[in-house]
């Protein structure tokens, strides 16, 4: 973190203009502000995009019966994700900060985007002038709820497209968005005899992005609101699974292993800051945010069941491995 100050020292000196220099603005003062607002993006949004994850990985199999040319099904997911209590809090000290500190004691447990609604002040001087800020609040959800759209479409020798999409979510103080596309390979309709006991295997590779929205640091100044209001985790995945199930009459349950890779990105945001006439603050935070981006590698299992009635199915699915997800749907299928 020590080197983020220094770049953002430097790039807020750099563009500097002649109006900010005649009005004496502390420009090392807002480098720091700057780095404790980059401290503080990171230990608050990270758990959020790590169980955005979770939520972009879970349900991508509906069946693994193979898939004839032209097969189409369109589905309603309804995913329903448990905030775990170890990620809904973060510890924050004194010692953590180089412009604020705590307008009371010298620590104190704060929520991260999956959090309540707990608030403290944190203060600091801007030149003469004090500047006094309120942390953010969390989603204050203990479960979080939102539904998207899955479709599939059968391309021949037992390979399927399949497609998910969500329009943008609006939950408490925070928005979500999900779509990708994946390919998923039948593997038992090379072993005859896995599919005379009704056994099946697939593979899957997919791809996700997903883009997690909260409300951030509303920074009032004597020189300017700083427009950092909102945060964005930007994550994309790579999913790759191999899922195996078996067929009772109308039931089918499926167990599934996957590996995930995804890279994190974040950004702030908002409505442009009155500042941003004298320091590109948006972009120096921006800048210093690719110092921690992230690569996420999860190994998840994953279990649950279909119930096939004619042409439609219902089925229920539990992730797990660091957090729980769970997925329900129903599928319309034309062949």
């Amino acid at each position: 973190m020590r080197k983020i100050v220094t770049k953002v020292v430097v790039a807020a000196g750099l563009l500097c203009t002649g109006k900010v220099v005649a009005q004496s603005v502390p420009v090392e003062d807002f480098g720091h502000l700057l780095n404790d607002a980059l401290f503080f993006s990171d230990k608050y949004v990270t758990p959020a995009t790590d169980a955005a994850i979770y939520q972009s990985v879970s349900g991508w199999v509906n069946s693994n019966k193979n898939t004839d040319l032209w097969d189409v099904s369109f589905g309603l997911h309804t995913n329903i994700f448990f905030t775990p209590k170890s990620d809904r809090t973060l510890t924050i000290y004194n010692s953590d900060f180089t412009f604020f500190q705590l307008e009371q004691g010298t620590q104190a447990t704060v929520p991260t985007a999956l959090g309540d609604k707990k608030q403290v002040y944190l203060t600091g001087m801007l030149g003469d002038d004090e500047v006094r800020l309120e942390t953010p609040q969390g989603i204050n959800m203990e479960t979080v709820a939102y539904p998207y759209l899955q479709g599939s479409l059968g391309l021949g020798f037992g390979t399927a497209l399949v497609i998910k999409y969500s329009p943008e979510v609006k939950l408490k103080k925070s928005k979500y968005q999900v779509y990708g596309l994946g390919l998923q390979h039948s593997i038992s309709q090379y072993i005859k005899p896995l599919k005379n006991r009704n056994i099946y295997l697939s593979l899957l590779a997919a791809f996700s992005k997903e883009d997690v929205w909260f409300n951030f640091l509303d920074v009032q100044t004597d020189y300017g609101t700083l427009g950092i209001s909102q945060i964005n985790g930007l994550v994309d995945t790579w999913q790759f699974q191999l899922t195996a199930s078996k067929v009772y009459g109308n039931w089918e349950p499926l167990a599934t292993f996957m590996v995930t890779t995804s890279e994190v990105k974040y950004k702030v945001g908002g409505e442009r800051g009155s500042i941003e006439d004298v320091i590109p603050v948006q972009q120096v935070v921006n800048d210093g945010l690719k110092e921690i981006y992230k690569t996420r590698v999860n190994y998840i299992g994953e279990a649950g069941v279909t119930f096939n009635k004619g042409n439609f199915n219902v089925q229920g699915i539990l992730a797990f491995g660091k957090f729980v997800n769970t997925n329900v749907s129903v599928h319309y299928l034309i062949n």
